[in-house]
């Protein structure tokens, strides 16, 4: 069964950290605890029953309870589960900065890193260019750059 684990906001790594720490301990009955990523002051506990995912994470620091109601997998699938999103982001286009402190910049981007899902830019009106690196999300394509093939003579 899973369960859903109520933590403190921004204490996620520490709370799964403390409670697979008791179950290696205890040896419970517990057979794996996950962190989904955009998921805060939650984690997700698998355990053969409610009694194990209560002696697995009450008590402990950062824990706030169980929530009363278990999940199957398919409910919490698209929380786990890896999604690729995909790339419409080239190495030569011009990109606007959607993040501080950088916020409405326009920049070209340099590289672009598909598994880490960043882009190395470089900001078009700095006096020196020095390349950013910023993630995929916050920067969005504005104008791409085209190069043309060169003709032979």
């Amino acid at each position: 069964m899973i369960y859903v684990i109520k933590v403190t906001t921004n204490k996620e790594d520490q709370a799964v950290e403390l409670i697979s720490d008791r179950v290696k301990k205890k040896n419970l009955e517990v057979y794996s605890v996950a962190r989904p990523h955009g998921l805060r002051g939650y984690v997700i506990l698998e355990a053969l029953d409610r009694e194990a995912a209560e002696k697995a994470a009450l008590k402990l620091p950062y824990v706030k309870g169980v929530l009363p109601k278990s999940l199957g997998y398919k409910e919490i699938e698209k929380m786990i589960e890896p999604v690729t999103a995909e790339m419409n982001i080239e190495k030569g286009d011009i990109v606007e900065i959607l993040t501080e402190p950088f916020k409405r910049e326009k920049a070209k981007v340099m590289r672009v890193d598909k598994q880490k899902e960043e882009v190395v830019i470089e900001l078009l009106e700095a006096a020196v260019p020095i390349p950013i690196k910023r993630k995929l999300d916050n920067v969005k394509v504005i104008r791409r750059l085209k190069e043309e093939p060169e003709e032979e003579l």
